[in-house]
């Protein structure tokens, strides 16, 4: 991307695996909400350069000392793996505190122009370029590619904030957004006992929601106002409201709307909304009469991925995650398959780039 909604294609020798790296194959990539905010030009740092980062490749090349993945399993040429979109430098002032999804150096790659080696920084290309201190892991057998391609991002972000909010057997969780977020995070929640509804202006998107977990949906088509969902969301929990909330929309006004759902006591965990400047009117004093904690998260402690696989394998028969991926385009459609996405009528759009290959 040489600057928003502007793409072009170029042409690099691959790298050679460097000490502690790897190189792969792109498999299938996949249209992430982030990237839609980068391709409007509404990301906070990432205004050109290789775009793409959900993905599942097969290893080419194995850098010196590579001999096994991060949780230890061993790894040769042709192993399909998922990787940390980001790294995690383990010695910056947030790593050192444990605080490993707030890396200093997270993006230290990712935000690279394709010109600058090791070229291959985002997974929109033939092959991606994985650096030592990004995390990595073998995908199980019976992962399929599809579901694969979707754990690096949205499965273990969303993990990552369903156990952040302490989600625990009997709890009501509404889930703003149907999208890839709120699939998978209705999944692993009702995983865990709990009550889902879910809140979407698209049907199908619902419909889909019901197969991921859903107890109940709530369409805006059906309850078009805020108090009209609200009204709604109390008639479904004996006039409580929800234990915890998630926003995962990337919709601002859904912020504001998500405290008026919980009950007294509840937990608000804030996932979707990631472009500065972008403002909604918001009620404090509703915040404090209902005691509502509220919880901002960004990408995840990196083993999160190891934990999304084994969920994938583990629920693979349970839930329809291939599905989730709507459209499949080609590597010269990318930005077909970004304008496409933008509507929301789709659920995620994934590129097919070596599949089968």
């Amino acid at each position: 991307m040489t600057e928003p909604e502007q793409l072009i294609f170029e042409e690099y020798d691959l790298p050679k695996a460097g000490q502690g790296s790897v190189l792969v194959k792109v498999i299938r990539t996949n249209v992430c909400g982030s990237e839609l905010h980068i391709w409007r030009g509404q990301h906070p740092t990432k205004k050109s350069g290789v775009m793409g980062h959900e993905m599942v490749g097969e290893i080419v090349e194995l850098g010196e000392n590579v001999t096994t993945d991060f949780a230890g399993n061993p790894v040769k040429v042709g192993d399909r793996i998922a990787a940390a979109y980001f790294l995690t430098c383990r010695k910056c002032n947030h790593c050192q505190q444990g605080l490993f999804n707030l890396c200093e150096n997270a993006y230290e790659f990712w935000s690279k122009d394709a010109h600058e080696y090791p070229h291959f920084h985002g997974s929109f290309a033939t092959h991606y370029y994985i650096h030592p201190n990004q995390y990595f892991y073998k995908v199980p057998e019976n992962v399929s590619d599809a579901s694969a391609a979707s754990a690096n991002c949205a499965l273990s972000q969303v993990y990552f904030g369903v156990e952040k909010a302490g989600i625990k057997y009997g709890d009501t969780v509404v889930i703003q957004g149907a999208g890839g977020l709120g699939l998978n995070a209705s999944a692993v929640a009702k995983s865990l006992g709990a009550i889902v509804i879910v809140i979407d202006a698209v049907d199908s998107r619902l419909a889909l929601a019901k197969r991921f977990g859903a107890d109940y949906t709530i369409s805006f088509a059906e309850y078009p106002s805020v108090a009209d969902r609200v009204a709604r969301l109390l008639a479904l929990t004996n006039n409580r409201g929800a234990d915890i909330a998630m926003e995962l929309t990337g919709v601002p006004a859904a912020f504001n709307e998500g405290i008026h759902l919980l009950k007294a006591g509840g937990k608000y965990i804030s996932i979707g909304n990631i472009s500065p400047g972008k403002l909604t009117e918001f009620d404090p004093g509703l915040m404090t009469r209902k005691n509502i904690q509220i919880l901002g998260v960004i990408r995840y402690n990196p083993w999160y991925l190891q934990k999304a696989l084994a969920f994938l394998s583990d629920k693979s028969d349970v839930y329809p995650f291939d599905d989730m991926l709507a459209c499949d385009y080609t590597l010269a459609d990318i930005a077909k398959a970004l304008d496409t996405s933008a509507t929301r009528e789709i659920t995620r759009a994934s590129i097919l780039v070596n599949e089968g290959v």
